[in-house]
């Protein structure tokens, strides 16, 4: 089967399976750039949760009395 292909049709396919190769090769940087991204975002609230965790230890509990009425 292989003999009846064409030499044309064999670099064809070969063509195109260099460029998928190279395709799915940026596809994958985008991919491991993107979750190197989340993880350092992911880090970045972790730290902003804690910081906010730490602020509210040191304030006084709130209470229905620090409700504010709505205008009206």
């Amino acid at each position: 089967m292989l003999r009846a292909m064409s030499e044309d049709r064999l670099i064809e396919l070969e063509t195109r399976m260099a460029y998928q190769e190279a395709t799915l090769q940026q596809l994958n940087d985008i991919v491991t750039a993107q979750q190197r991204r989340l993880d350092q975002l992911e880090r970045a609230l972790r730290e902003l949760a804690s910081r906010v965790a730490r602020r509210d230890e040191g304030l006084p509990k709130a209470t229905a009395a620090d409700d504010i009425a709505p205008d009206g």
